[in-house]
């Protein structure tokens, strides 16, 4: 088969496509063609390197996957060949006190697709039976595999987690990104009022028409002053946070007392100074989230099917670009998802 992998970890240059073996289904497991993959930042920490994701090399990553059943494991129920399929991207060991009460994202064992395993910049790829979940006739495969990971990793942190309520001030970092578009999205129709950041003035007219009420170019403005004069002084009621160590301090500075700060990822860095004073004083609360449940990905697909929540999509590339589709991303010059197509 036609796939994209890396060799060793390094820059985008380490990406090589070629022909790679066709993966067999176990018995548990289903094959499934793959008509969309949506990159992720993930597959750029994994590339590099980064110790927390340990991988075996040559590497096929990709964790967003949409695509067609066309062959299941002996011992697979309930799949059929040619059912329209995204993956539920979370592998866990289905015998724990959290996988059996549902919260399987706080899994001691928890691994990703696309990490743990070889993931969709291919053309075939086989999952576990109980990570597929049907995708709805009326949604495309480039929809699907974008919806997948950003959408129920911004429900997660706001729906579930922060208890986002119409009226909130809510402030999202980075909302040209896959996560932060979504987070946006999900936040408006919570009934939020939503300030959001771009980094770029042509980046402003985007975030507004996907829902944000105001939006914040941090390359030109300050961030804490117009978060604050945007909020009559207050501060935001909660921060969506993904970047890490460059918007830490600044994010901190943006929360109301007794603010709500929640983030999924460390894009620019995980360690961050942190002032316990400015922590307790103003009963500043500050929450980490990881991914989301497989009953969290069910609730939101009905909204995807009734075009409550559209991904922003920025590009569909063939899966040979991935090199330069993965450095577009690098430079933060997409708003939205790219999506590769085998």
């Amino acid at each position: 088969m036609q796939a994209v992998a890396f060799h060793e970890h390094g820059g985008s240059e380490k990406l090589i496509h070629g022909e790679y073996p066709t993966p067999e289904p176990g018995d548990h497991e289903v094959l499934i063609q793959v008509r969309a993959c949506a990159l992720n930042h993930l597959d750029i920490w994994i590339r590099n390197g980064i110790p927390a994701y340990p991988i075996s090399l040559p590497h096929i990553p990709g964790t967003d996957i949409a695509g067609t059943v066309i062959q299941t494991g002996r011992q697979v129920r309930g799949v059929q060949p040619r059912d329209r399929v995204v993956v539920y991207p979370v592998l866990h060991c289905r015998r724990c006190s959290h996988c059996l009460a549902g919260r399987e994202n706080l899994c001691a064992s928890i691994r990703m697709i696309g990490v743990a395993t070889h993931g969709g910049y291919a053309q075939f790829t086989r999952v576990p039976q109980e990570n597929v979940i049907p995708l709805p006739d009326s949604v495309d495969f480039t929809t699907g595999a974008a919806f997948c990971l950003t959408y129920l990793t911004a429900w997660h942190m706001l729906v579930s987690l922060a208890q986002i309520q119409p009226g909130m001030n809510l402030l999202v970092l980075g909302a040209s990104s896959g996560v932060g578009s979504a987070a946006v999205q999900i936040a408006k129709l919570s009934g939020a009022r939503v300030i959001a950041t771009v980094g770029g003035s042509e980046k402003i007219s985007k975030a507004q028409a996907i829902g944000a009420d105001e939006v914040i170019n941090h390359r030109e403005e300050d961030l804490v002053h117009r978060a604050r004069d945007l909020t009559g002084g207050q501060g935001v009621d909660v921060v969506f946070e993904h970047i890490g160590r460059d918007t830490w301090a600044r994010s901190i500075a943006c929360l109301s007392r007794n603010g709500l700060l929640v983030t999924c990822g460390a894009t620019s860095g995980p360690d961050v100074e942190l002032d316990l004073r400015v922590l307790f004083t103003r009963e500043i609360r500050i929450m980490g989230s990881y991914v989301g449940t497989r009953h969290e990905l069910q609730t939101l697909l009905p909204l995807l099917e009734q075009g409550r929540l559209k991904p922003e999509i920025h590009s569909e590339v063939p899966l040979r670009e991935a090199r330069a589709a993965q450095q577009v991303m690098e430079n933060r010059q997409h708003f939205g998802k790219i999506v590769l197509i085998p």
